[in-house]
């Protein structure tokens, strides 16, 4: 068992995780949310583009320390993914849900700029396109009786893959509780397979004799 300490890695992990998982559950619920309260149906697209054109940056930024923050996590915890019961499973189970958060989050952004274009409002700066026209919706991922077809079945997609990127995250978080559960002193005597580890360190004893 060891005692030294990585805050700055386990810090950028779950700060970036959080700010991914509290980023998107926010903009499902709060700013999709109240695209629809906006009066002009038209311009409905235009407030939920500019909303999440504003988070992206952040967004990108928090997904970057998270895999970094990971990454030196599992870097300096080889020895327990390969020696202690479960860590292991656990390990890759969230590298899994963290590939597909990834993809989730990333084809959520395309499809929201395609909403964007297609509805004449543009993702980037959220102006109403007047060349385009302004397709009128219910809300930033749910259409209405008058928007077109296309949009429509953007929209859709967009209704559900909103919260399959927050369940995901939630996921994430939940692993990484669970990786730190496993970190305890009382754990790692109960699961380690010690025999690995004592072994371990017999081998490098001549090596550092040698040095």
């Amino acid at each position: 068992m060891t005692s030294n300490r990585n805050t700055i890695i386990r810090s950028m992990h779950d700060l970036g995780a959080a700010a991914w998982f509290g980023g998107n559950l926010m903009g499902a619920i709060g700013v999709n949310g109240a695209s629809k309260d906006v009066k002009d149906p038209a311009e409905r697209v235009k407030v939920a583009s500019a909303g999440w054109a504003r988070w992206a940056p952040i967004s990108a930024a928090a997904i970057g320390a998270h895999l970094i923050g990971a990454t030196g996590l599992l870097l300096v915890n080889r020895d327990r993914v390969r020696d202690q019961k479960g860590v292991g499973a656990n390990s890759v189970i969230k590298a899994v849900l963290t590939a597909a958060a990834i993809g989730t989050t990333a084809y959520s952004g395309i499809l929201g700029a395609k909403i964007a274009t297609e509805a004449g409002a543009d993702p980037a700066e959220g102006e109403i396109l007047p060349s385009a026209g302004a397709a009128p919706v219910e809300g930033g991922a749910v259409p209405s009786e008058g928007t077109p077809d296309k949009v429509a079945k953007l929209q859709q997609q967009q209704r559900v893959l909103q919260w399959v990127t927050p369940a995901l995250t939630g996921g994430i978080l939940i692993l990484g509780a669970q990786q730190g559960e496993q970190q305890r002193a009382s754990e790692q005597l109960r699961t380690r397979d010690w025999s690995s580890v004592i072994k371990g360190a017999v081998d490098r004893v001549p090596k550092r004799t040698a040095s």
